[in-house]
């Protein structure tokens, strides 16, 4: 009781009260603003929607279906440039001869199955042109070398080189191979060039085969001589057959033939077998 008439303590509890009655007061205030600001916000976007022209809305509603229209056709666009890359790439892959392509610094970027076969390289990437084909030499037609990175390296600036060569080649593994190139600049509309693209094909046993006429006519030409000088030679001795009346002579010169057709027909024979087998290879 006595705290009851204690003018301190109605002091405090009047000053509490006034400060819960303000705090509600404040609650109070605060909600029905944000109720108005929310209310003259959707009546202000009422307003801006309704003085919009009929035309006006029209012209944006076209505008959005164009945009809407022109992602679908950009989405189709991707999808069909991501699958003719993806046909690039299988047939590129699948190729039976090989496919470098080399970026602008020189360096390998892609190669195939049969580049890799071809080089002796498990992956070549990354590699630059001179470590890839070392000392190899390209023998253009007109009969000039120069060294199979000199050649990248003109296509590469654009300038005039042999876009077809062929090159003796070292693989990795010591292997001694014919190399046939075709280099193809890789361009922009604008004549930037991109890259080099290099098709190559291993024509080892062509340069064999061609290394087997060269011998084989060289053969043949000693096989006319032989043949010649052996015909003179047995026309010889039939005349002395026919003059001779010693019946000894004669015998030793009919000896002297036969053994000497029978030699021809040995060189004749071996010849022949050898062509055959050669014609054999190149089927």
């Amino acid at each position: 009781m006595k705290l009851l008439t204690s003018p301190v303590f109605v002091r405090m509890a009047a000053v509490f009260l006034l400060a819960v009655a303000g705090f509600v007061v404040a609650i109070v205030a605060m909600r029905m603003l944000r109720r108005r600001i929310v209310e003259d916000d959707f009546l202000g976007n009422s307003s801006s929607e309704d003085s919009i022209p009929l035309h006006t809305a029209t012209v944006i509603q076209q505008l959005k279906q164009q945009k809407f229209a022109l992602q679908s056709e950009q989405q189709v666009e991707r999808r069909r440039a991501k699958t003719s890359e993806h046909i690039t790439t299988a047939i590129i892959a699948n190729l039976p001869y090989g496919m470098l392509f080399t970026a602008p610094n020189g360096l390998v970027r892609q190669a195939n199955f049969a580049a890799r076969q071809i080089l002796g390289f498990a992956s070549p990437l990354g590699l630059s042109v001179g470590e890839l084909f070392r000392e190899a030499r390209a023998i253009s037609e007109s009969g000039s070398e120069l060294k199979v990175a000199e050649v990248f390296e003109s296509a590469l600036q654009g300038k005039a080189h042999p876009d077809n060569f062929e090159s003796r080649y070292f693989a990795a593994n010591g292997e001694d191979r014919t190399l046939k190139l075709t280099l193809i600049p890789v361009c922009e509309s604008s004549g930037e060039t991109l890259g080099v693209a290099c098709a190559i094909s291993d024509a080892s046993e062509l340069a064999e085969l061609r290394q087997a006429r060269v011998v084989n006519a060289e053969t043949s030409a000693e096989m006319a001589l032989e043949l010649r000088t052996s015909l003179s030679t047995m026309r010889e001795w039939a005349e002395q057959m026919s003059v001779t009346a010693d019946p000894m002579r004669t015998r030793s010169l009919a000896a002297d033939l036969s053994a000497e057709a029978e030699r021809l027909n040995k060189l004749v024979g071996g010849f022949l077998a050898g062509r055959d087998k050669a014609r054999a290879a190149e089927a």
